[in-house]
């Protein structure tokens, strides 16, 4: 099963088990074209799943770990307080 792992801090690994965010946001650089799409004709790749976890806790501690459906994301331009004042080009990773 091929799964895309997203190591997360508190506010937003809460944020998304409560619901309130449904995207998680990574910079589009090509760390991340790298392990999202093929890099060479860009399209995206495809996973099983997604797992986010609350930092990087013990593979048995599954109060730390939310496992969801892979449902693709959306490459997006946002402002947000994490990547600086200027906008910036995302892949909108969906979580919902």
């Amino acid at each position: 099963m091929k799964l895309l792992h997203l190591s997360l801090k508190e506010e937003y690994f809460r944020a998304i088990e409560s619901g309130e965010k449904t995207e998680e946001f990574r910079l589009f650089n090509r760390y991340w074209r790298k392990r999202l799409t093929d890099l060479e004709d860009g399209a995206p790749k495809d996973f099983d799943g997604i797992v986010l976890t609350l930092g990087y806790p013990k593979s048995d501690d599954l109060s730390k770990r939310i496992e969801r459906p892979w449902r693709g994301f959306e490459i997006k331009r946002i402002t947000h307080p994490l990547f600086g004042k200027l906008p910036v080009r995302v892949f909108a990773i969906k979580v919902n």
